[in-house]
C-alpha cells in the first residue's frame, strides 16, 4: 500500500475555504492522506464569510470512519464541520457516509490549487508543478490573518521563493506582486537577520529538503556567501555567523601561520565552504559591517549592535587562542589596540617608523568610532617628531614666551593626551605612551627651567617703557584691540586661565566656524606669528586680569576692572563696558542678558569675562580633560556668533595659562604663609623655584617665589593651578579673530591655521618635493602655440577684476614654471586647452604654486593659507576665493573635482591623484585633449 500523503492543518483550510460554497450544504469533508501528528484535532477556522468550528479525525478503516461521522452527528453543534483524513477507497466506505460529503468522494489535495487559491493567481511557473516540497511550504507557511498577498496573472517560481523565505526567516511582511521589491533578501539582510534572536533557529527548525532547498536559490540570487551563513544556522551557530566572518579572513591571508588556519577552522565546526564560499562570505561580512559603522557615526542603537558583532569576535578569538594570530585584522578591537600599541612603540624609535605604524593604523576599519584613541596615536607620532628635532634653546623671555605660543603651547596639548593614556584602558598601551610622555615632559621642563632663570633676570627691569622686547598683558588692549576700531568696535572676550594648548585648540575651531585670525604685519621678513604677552606678576587672575582690562598694571577685582576697562577706551575717545559672570546670563527666553545684547549691538567696545577654564582647574570639574572645544566654555559660542552677526572683530585673550595637576607632586606648604597654589611670598628659591622681584611682582611686597616645575604646589590639591614661573602659566596667548577680511586693520594680516601650527605638528605630505623623473615638456624650449580667438565673456565670469590680478603680457605669453607637479601640469596639451574657456586666465606659474603649495601641504589648505603660499608670485589677491574659483574651472576638466571647497568652504582642497589622471596621463586621442576618452 503507497504511502499516503500527509496533511497538515493549513492544507485542511485552505481546502475548508476553496469548497466553502459546498459546506454550506454539508458538513463532512474527506481527504485522502494522513493529518499530521501533533496538529490541532480542533479549531477556527474561515470558511466563506463565516468562522466554523472545526473537528479532523484521522482514520484508517471503514468503521473508524464511520464512527467519526456518527459521533459528530450526535454531538456537534450546528454549523460544525467534520474533516476525515483517510485511505479508504470511496468504494468501501459506501453511500452512507459518501452521501453526506463534499462532492460524495473522498477529495486528493491538489497543492498547486491551493497554492493558486491561496495567492489569487491565475496560474504557477510551470517549474512548481514539479517541486511537492515547494507546494507544501507555501501552503504550510501561510501568514496567520492576512494569507498571503494577492499575486496578479502567474505566480513565478522567484516570486513564490521570495515571499516564502520572507515569512519562513521572519524578514517582514512579504509582497510577490512584479511592482513590489518586497523586503530585502540579499546577503546584508540575512546577516542583519543572523543577529536576530529567532531568525536562525526559524532557518534550522525546518525540515531538511526545504532547508537545502532554500540554501541553493538564496545562494542563487543572494550570493555565495548566503550558504556559508545557512550552514551555520543550521547547526545553531547562526547568531555567531558575522563573528565567524571576521576570524575566518584569516584563512584567506597568506602569511597565517598553520596554527592560527586551523584554530580558525575549528570554530567554523563541521561547517565546511566550497571552493570560493568563504571568501565570499567573509568579504559580505566586512561590507556589511563598514556599512553598520558609517550608521553608528550617528546613531546609538548602530554603535551597540556593531560593538555586539566585534567583541563576540574578540572573545571568540581569545577562546581559541587567536588574539595574537589576528592583530593584522581590520575589525576586531583587539587588533585596533595593538596596531595603536604598534604606533606608540615605533614613535619611540623614530618618527617615521610612527608616521608608517600611523598610516597602517588609518586603515583600519574602526578609526571612525574610536577618534580618541586615534587622537592619541597621532600625538605619540607628533611629540616624537618634536623629540626628533634639535631642542630648542630660551634665549630671553621674549623667545620664551613666543616659541611657547607657537610652539611648545602644541607640545603641552600633545602631553596632556599621553598622559591621559589610552582612553581604551590597554595596559601596554598606556606603559608606552608614558615612556614617550616623559621623554617629552623632560625636554619641556628643561625649557621651563631656562626661561624661569631668564624671567628673574628680566623682572627686576621690564617696565611698560623698557618691555625687553616682549609684549605685555597690559598693553595687549593698546597693541591688539585698539587697532581693530578701523573697522568696528571690538568684542574683547578673557578667558581666565587660557593656556596656550587650549588657545591653539580654540583657534582651529573657531578657524572651521569661519572666523579668520589675523595678526600685524611682522616688520621684518620673517613670517608671521600669533600674539603673545607676559604676565602680571605671579601669574594670577588678582594681578594679571586687572593689568589686561586696565592697560597698566595693577591689582583689585571686578569694580576695579569695569571702571579700568571704561577709562582706557575713553582715552580712545569709544565708550566700553565690561562684563562678568553675573550679568552675562539672560532671563527666560533669553539666553545672553538682555544688558549684554544692546551693548553688542550699539558701538561700545565690550569685554567679557569667561570663567569656565579657571573655575574647572579650582573646582577640580576638568579631570583628565585634554580636549577644550569652543561648545565647552560657556557663553563663548553665543558670543562668537552675536559677533559675527554685528561684525564685529574679537580679541580672544587669557589673563595667564595653567599647568595642570598630573598626580606626580606634593604639596610643599612647610613653612609658607599667604601666597597661593604656585607662589609664596619672600625670597629662598629651593629646586624648582625661582625668586621674582622688581615693579611687575605686585605680591609679595615685590619679591615672591614661585616654581616652574609643574609637580610644585603650596596649596591642597586641585585639577590645576596658575601663578608660577612656568610658561604654560605666564604666557597670555592672544587671538585676534574676524568674521571677514575688510575688517583687518592695515598693517595687519591673515594667519591661516597652517602658519599658526608648528610644522611638526603637521603630517609630512608624500608630494612636498617632487620632481621630474623625465619630463618631455621640459627638455627643450616651450612650443609656441598660435593665438586663437577665445570665446566670449559670459555673465559671471571674471571672478578676479584686472586690479585683483596684475599680470604683465609678456609673462602672460611665456610662463615660466618649474619642473614640479604644478609646473608638469601647466605645460600639459590639457592645460593648454582648458586655458581656452577661461578669459583672463591667470599665469601658469601662479597656478602651479597654487598646485604645489595644496600637494606639499598634503592636499588641504585654508583659503588664507594658500593666498600667503602664492604670495611670492607678486599677485595680490583680495578675493582669494574668487581666483580658487577661477582655478577650478581650469583644473576640473569636464567636472571632475580636481579642486574645491570643503569644510563649509573653509578649506581648499586638491584630489592629487585624479589632477595626475586628467593632465598627465598619456591620452588616447588628440583632436581634443581637452577632454578625457572613456
Amino acid at each position: 500500500m503507497a504511502q499516503l500523503p500527509q496533511v497538515g492543518r493549513r492544507t485542511i483550510e485552505a481546502m475548508l475555504d476553496r469548497h466553502a460554497k459546498k459546506l454550506a450544504e454539508h458538513s463532512l469533508l474527506l481527504v485522502h492522506g494522513r493529518y499530521a501528528a501533533g496538529s490541532a484535532a480542533t479549531f477556527t477556522a474561515e470558511v466563506g464569510e463565516r468562522t466554523r468550528r472545526v473537528t479532523v479525525r484521522d482514520e484508517s478503516s471503514v468503521l473508524g470512519v464511520l464512527d467519526a461521522w456518527h459521533t459528530h452527528r450526535e454531538e456537534a453543534a450546528p454549523g460544525d464541520l467534520l474533516v476525515v483524513t483517510t485511505g479508504v477507497d470511496d468504494d468501501d466506505l459506501g453511500w452512507d457516509v459518501r452521501g453526506h460529503a463534499v462532492h460524495r468522494r473522498t477529495l486528493t489535495v491538489e497543492k498547486a490549487e491551493i497554492v493558486m487559491q491561496r495567492f489569487g493567481a491565475a496560474g504557477l511557473d510551470m517549474r512548481m508543478y514539479r517541486e511537492d516540497w515547494l507546494l507544501q511550504a507555501l501552503v504550510d507557511a501561510e501568514p496567520t490573518g492576512q494569507g498571503w498577498p494577492r499575486a496578479a496573472g502567474v505566480l513565478t517560481r522567484d516570486a513564490a521563493l521570495r515571499v516564502l523565505v520572507t515569512e519562513r526567516l521572519g524578514l517582514g511582511h512579504p509582497d510577490p506582486s512584479p511592482t513590489s521589491a518586497g523586503p530585502a533578501v540579499d546577503a546584508d539582510a540575512l546577516l542583519a537577520w543572523s543577529r536576530t534572536p529567532a531568525g536562525p533557529r526559524r532557518f534550522a527548525e525546518l525540515a531538511d529538503t526545504e532547508r537545502a532547498e532554500l540554501k541553493v536559490w538564496l545562494g542563487e540570487v543572494a550570493g555565495p556567501a548566503v550558504p556559508v551563513l545557512l550552514s551555520l544556522a543550521e547547526t545553531g551557530r547562526g547568531q555567531d555567523a558575522m563573528p565567524l566572518g571576521l576570524l575566518g579572513a584569516a584563512l584567506r591571508d597568506p602569511v597565517a601561520s598553520p596554527d592560527t588556519v586551523l584554530a580558525v577552522g575549528g570554530l567554523f565546526g563541521q561547517v565546511r565552504p566550497r571552493r570560493g564560499e568563504l571568501a565570499a562570505f567573509t568579504d559580505a561580512v566586512e561590507g556589511t559591517l563598514v556599512r553598520w559603522l558609517g550608521e553608528a557615526a550617528g546613531s546609538v542603537d548602530a554603535r551597540q549592535r556593531v560593538f555586539a558583532v566585534l567583541q563576540r569576535a574578540d572573545d571568540l578569538a581569545r577562546e581559541a587562542g587567536l588574539t595574537a594570530g589576528l592583530t593584522g585584522s581590520r575589525f576586531l578591537p583587539s587588533s585596533f589596540a595593538a596596531q595603536l600599541g604598534r604606533v606608540a612603540a615605533a614613535a619611540q624609535v623614530s618618527p617615521t617608523d610612527g608616521e608608517a605604524a600611523l598610516a597602517d593604523l588609518a586603515g583600519h576599519a574602526l578609526v571612525g568610532l574610536f577618534t580618541d584613541r586615534v587622537r592619541v596615536a597621532e600625538m605619540a607620532v607628533r611629540l616624537a617628531r618634536w623629540l626628533s628635532a634639535e631642542e630648542p634653546a630660551v634665549t630671553s623671555v621674549h623667545a620664551g614666551v613666543h616659541g611657547h605660543a607657537t610652539d611648545w603651547g602644541w607640545v603641552d596639548r600633545a602631553l596632556a593626551v599621553l598622559w591621559a593614556g589610552d582612553p581604551g584602558g590597554d595596559a601596554v598601551v598606556g606603559r608606552t605612551l608614558r615612556e614617550l610622555y616623559e621623554s617629552g615632559r623632560e625636554r619641556r621642563e628643561r625649557l621651563d627651567e631656562a626661561f624661569a632663570r631668564h624671567l628673574a633676570n628680566w623682572a627686576p627691569h621690564a617696565t611698560a617703557e623698557q618691555p625687553g622686547g616682549c609684549l605685555l598683558v597690559e598693553n595687549v588692549l593698546d597693541t591688539a584691540a585698539r587697532p581693530l576700531l578701523a573697522g568696528g568696535a571690538p568684542l574683547v572676550l578673557v578667558l581666565d586661565g587660557m593656556s596656550s594648548s587650549v588657545a591653539a585648540q580654540l583657534g582651529e575651531e573657531a578657524e572651521r566656524d569661519g572666523w579668520r585670525e589675523i595678526v600685524p604685519r611682522p616688520a621684518a621678513s620673517g613670517p608671521p606669528t600669533r600674539l603673545a604677552a607676559v604676565s602680571a606678576l605671579p601669574s594670577v587672575t588678582r594681578t594679571s586680569r586687572v593689568s589686561l582690562l586696565t592697560g597698566t598694571v595693577a591689582q583689585g577685582g571686578q569694580s576695579t576692572e569695569a571702571s579700568g576697562f571704561a577709562a582706557f577706551w575713553r582715552k580712545q575717545r569709544t565708550d566700553a563696558v565690561l562684563f562678568h559672570k553675573a550679568s552675562i546670563g539672560g532671563d527666560a527666553g533669553h539666553f545672553l542678558a538682555q544688558e549684554l545684547t544692546a551693548a553688542l549691538a550699539s558701538d561700545a567696545v565690550v569685554g567679557v569675562v569667561l570663567n569656565t577654564i579657571d573655575d574647572a582647574l579650582d573646582s577640580g570639574q576638568q579631570g583628565q580633560r585634554t580636549v577644550w572645544s569652543l561648545g565647552d566654555i560657556t557663553y563663548l559660542r553665543e558670543l562668537l556668533a552675536a559677533a559675527r552677526s554685528y561684525a564685529r572683530p574679537v580679541v580672544l585673550v587669557s589673563d595667564h595659562g595653567h599647568v595642570i595637576e598630573r598626580g606626580s607632586g606634593e604639596a610643599a606648604s612647610a613653612g609658607v604663609t599667604g601666597g597661593s597654589a604656585r607662589w609664596r611670598p619672600g625670597a629662598g628659591a629651593g629646586e624648582g623655584e625661582v625668586t621674582l622681584r622688581g615693579p611687575r611682582v605686585l605680591e609679595g611686597d615685590g619679591t615672591i617665589t614661585a616654581p616652574w616645575r609643574e609637580d610644585i604646589r603650596y596649596t591642597g590639591r586641585r585639577a590645576g593651578y596658575h601663578g608660577g614661573a612656568a610658561l604654560a602659566e605666564v604666557t597670555v596667548p592672544v587671538l585676534v579673530l574676524v568674521p571677514t577680511a575688510d575688517l583687518t586693520p592695515r598693517d595687519w594680516q591673515p594667519l591661516p591655521r597652517e602658519q599658526a601650527t608648528p610644522s611638526w605638528w603637521r603630517a609630512p605630505s608624500a608630494y612636498a618635493h617632487e620632481t621630474v623623473q623625465t619630463p618631455a615638456e621640459s627638455a627643450g624650449p616651450q612650443k609656441q602655440k598660435p593665438k586663437q580667438a577665445r570665446p566670449a565673456r559670459q555673465q559671471g565670469e571674471g571672478l578676479f577684476t584686472d586690479e585683483d590680478v596684475v599680470a604683465s603680457e609678456a609673462a602672460a605669453e611665456a610662463p615660466q614654471v618649474s619642473a614640479t607637479l604644478g609646473g608638469r601640469v601647466v605645460a600639459s596639451e590639457v592645460y593648454e586647452a582648458q586655458k581656452e574657456y577661461i578669459r583672463k586666465a591667470p599665469e601658469g606659474k601662479v597656478v602651479a604654486a597654487v598646485i604645489d603649495a595644496l600637494a606639499a601641504a598634503g592636499g588641504t589648505m585654508s583659503p588664507a593659507a594658500l593666498a600667503a603660499a602664492i604670495s611670492a608670485t607678486g599677485r595680490v589677491r583680495r578675493n582669494i576665493e574668487g581666483f580658487v574659483a577661477t582655478v577650478q574651472r581650469l583644473l576640473n576638466v569636464e567636472g571632475y573635482p580636481v579642486l574645491g571647497f570643503v569644510e563649509a568652504g573653509h578649506a581648499v582642497k586638491l584630489d592629487v591623484a585624479l589632477l595626475r589622471d586628467q593632465f598627465l596621463q598619456v591620452r588616447a586621442t588628440s583632436e581634443n585633449p581637452g577632454k578625457e576618452k572613456p
